[in-house]
């Protein structure tokens, strides 16, 4: 059969007991990208993310900062980390469940950071935008009082604070400046 007569179709989730999952369509999901069946993780990237927009479904986060399953993931995966022994309870849970059908080694596509060389988890944070005229004024006095060396590197700052629309105010990482 195709992919066309699952939709509007739903699964059991598969660690979850009463949790059913919808069968979406994607363009992304194609036989040469894997299986033409996956799973959706809004919460952990763009391509899920904007599936799971348009079909208007939540999109939890289940990871924490630092890389481990939250408790919303459920007690068997708290504070285990995604990439080490949260794989291990995650086929073990599956096991249990009966819901393994296969299991092989795959070596997946995860971004990496240019630092550790560690695979980086993609994940939803809060973030807030707010319009750029109750900010762009504040931000180019603060930065006026900053010694930058070079001093030509203000002026660079200072138009770039001048061209933007929006701003997205996040803690998610340190950003150094000139």
């Amino acid at each position: 059969f195709s992919g066309a007569d699952l939709a509007d179709g739903s699964c059991a989730h598969p660690t979850i007991p009463g949790r059913v999952s919808p069968l979406l369509p994607a363009s992304h999901v194609t036989m040469t990208k894997g299986t033409g069946l996956v799973h959706t993780a809004p919460a952990h990237g763009m391509e899920d993310y904007s599936v799971a927009s348009h079909h208007q479904l939540p999109t939890d986060c289940l990871v924490d900062e630092n890389g481990c399953f939250t408790e919303a993931a459920g007690t068997e995966l708290k504070n285990k980390n995604v990439l080490e022994e949260g794989n291990e309870a995650v086929i073990k849970m599956l096991q249990a469940a009966g819901n393994l059908l296969k299991e092989e080694k795959y070596m997946h596509s995860y971004p990496y950071d240019w630092r550790t060389k560690k695979p980086i988890i993609i994940r939803a944070s809060k973030q807030w935008f707010v319009n750029t005229a109750d900010v762009k004024a504040a931000a180019q006095d603060v930065l006026k009082k900053v010694k930058v060396i070079p001093m030509s590197a203000v002026n660079r700052m200072l138009e770039m604070l001048d061209r933007r629309t929006f701003w997205c105010i996040s803690r998610q990482r340190c950003w150094g400046v000139p």
